[in-house]
């Protein structure tokens, strides 16, 4: 089974989750989604300690309370050209989960990904960078169970600079990663760079 620990995929296949198309309209310094600030950046070292991994099982839904996020999550696939496949834009308030690595709660690094708008205006991430450390994430999972994340750090990166080995690098103890688009918008080329959440097992009910 091919694992994101591999970095196969790169930077760029998170671009598909960006439209800004509505800030065109509705003005972009009024509407832009909100970005991470320097205090929610990772430290130097990470703390080892994890709720025991859980066995796989695909996971079904996520949810954020800090920012209002209670969604299905679809399968995600790679396309031919080794990008990964977006959620379908018009269902603004769907997650998608990469499925042919981790699964959220085992060993390693899950990746669930989201727009961050649509055509028609803010997508199922669009707070994502209002998040803070600390925060909560559950994922529900097919096996009936619930696997609870605890948020390390929540940082943006410029789209030519995005850290694959950082985001998608295979992890000893279950991990998570959430990803959108962000790192400011331009009229001219769009969204700039990915906001993303890192986050670790702390437990399961």
């Amino acid at each position: 089974m091919h694992r994101l620990g591999d970095t196969a995929i790169a930077a760029v296949t998170v671009t598909a989750l960006c439209s800004g198309a509505w800030l065109l309209h509705d003005g972009a310094e009024r509407h832009a989604p909100p970005q991470p600030s320097a205090a929610q950046a990772r430290p130097g070292g990470t703390d080892p300690r994890s709720a025991p991994a859980l066995p796989p099982s695909p996971p079904d839904r996520v949810r954020i309370p800090a920012i209002g996020v209670d969604a299905p999550l679809t399968g995600l696939r790679l396309t031919p050209g080794g990008s990964l496949e977006a959620p379908p834009a018009a269902r603004k308030n769907l997650a998608g989960w990469y499925e042919a690595g981790t699964t959220p709660g085992e060993t390693g690094t899950a990746i669930v990904a989201g727009h961050v708008d649509n055509a028609d205006g803010p997508a199922v991430f669009y707070a994502l960078g209002a998040l803070k450390k600390g925060a909560r994430i559950e994922v529900d999972r097919r096996d009936g169970g619930t696997a609870v994340f605890t948020v390390d750090a929540v940082e943006v990166y410029r789209a030519g600079a995005f850290p694959d080995a950082k985001v998608y690098g295979a992890a000893p103890r279950p991990e998570l990663r959430v990803i959108t688009c962000g790192g400011g918008y331009s009229r001219d080329t769009g969204y700039q760079g990915n906001v993303v959440v890192f986050a670790h097992l702390t437990g399961s009910r």
